[in-house]
């Protein structure tokens, strides 16, 4: 499925439906009076939030929405029908802004949210409620109202409790597939991931969602490379698995450029609970690997875990300590 994080879209609700001037006609009824219906309203837009998307590809190629016009009111004073709203799904995780993609209309942050975004028009009135003791015959009706129209923008960001960052080719997208039943594409080379992926992971019976978040390189938070449009994902993480290569020539160089890029772009990145993996340690000689280790530690200051994704007792440790983030 591809992956689309943001959309322009005009929505328009129905107008509500015009009363009606209508006098009771009747065989052997000389003076009828005034016997008109009212309108029925227009249909709401309304946008509700889905646990099974995490897409908007729905509203690449449709960008226009209406709601159901109102029924104009009858004879016999029959009202005419309501609109049917019209209900929009979205993935959880969803803004909703204005037109200036700035103002902030609406968060789905959980599922099974509603909001209601444009208003249906209000339906006019027939004639009959015009009636009084001195205008026994009216012919006043009035017309059902327009219904809210406007352009909105959404934007999507991933909620996962962990996101999987670090530089290209870390292995972000191998660690996902080992531990979860995602299906990313994985290979050798940089940028593979150009979407963020999500997956499920289960240990102890409880549930981890992981969302493998692209790449992070220098000027990313400028747009470069694939820049802000992913780092924004990382927002609604809880807990943030770093993850380094223990092949680079530079693992403290390698860390701190990634923590520079989340710094640049909102300082509350770096507030969020970290996890330091190292990866890719099969490839290494043990005396090596605790020697980078220990390098690491002493500068950084922080603990860190080792991984092998082709081992499964590495995977299955580092799954018992993801579950400990997950609330």
């Amino acid at each position: 499925m591809k992956f689309l994080d943001q959309v322009k879209i005009f929505i328009k609700a129905g107008d509500g439906g015009s009363g009606s001037p209508s006098f009771r006609r009747e065989k052997f009824i000389e003076f009828g009076g005034p016997d008109g219906g009212d309108g029925g309203k227009g249909g709401s837009i309304i946008f509700k939030s889905e646990r099974n998307l995490n897409t908007l590809i729905d509203y690449r190629y449709q960008q226009h929405f209406k709601a159901q016009k109102g029924e104009n009111g009858k004879g016999k004073k029959q009202t005419g029908k309501g609109g049917t709203d019209l209900y929009l799904k979205v993935p959880v995780g969803t803004q909703l802004f204005e037109e200036d993609n700035k103002t902030l209309i609406y968060d789905f942050k959980k599922e099974n949210q509603k909001f209601t975004a444009a208003i249906g028009g209000k339906p006019g009135l027939g004639n009959t409620r015009f009636k009084s003791s001195t205008n026994r015959a009216p012919k006043k009706f009035t017309k059902g109202s327009f219904g809210e129209e406007f352009w909105v923008w959404l934007q999507l960001k991933t909620i996962a409790d962990i996101g999987i960052i670090g530089l290209p080719n870390a292995g972000k997208s191998s660690l996902l597939a080992a531990i979860t039943s995602a299906t990313p594409k994985i290979a050798n080379y940089k940028f593979t991931t150009i979407n963020p992926n999500l997956g499920v992971a289960i240990y102890d019976d409880k549930e981890i969602t992981l969302a493998d978040i692209p790449g992070l390189i220098e000027g990313a938070h400028k747009g470069v490379g694939l820049g802000i449009k992913f780092l924004k994902h990382i927002e609604r993480c809880k807990t943030l698995l770093h993850l380094i290569d223990i092949n680079n020539d530079n693992l403290i160089n390698s860390y701190k450029q990634v923590r520079e890029e989340l710094s640049k772009y909102s300082k509350d990145l770096l507030k969020k609970n970290e996890l330091i993996v190292f990866n890719k340690i099969d490839l290494i000689h043990k005396e090596e690997l605790q020697e980078k280790k220990y390098i690491f530690s002493k500068k950084i200051k922080k603990n860190t875990l080792t991984l092998s994704t082709l081992n499964k007792k590495s995977v299955k440790e580092i799954k018992s300590k993801l579950i400990n983030y997950v609330s």
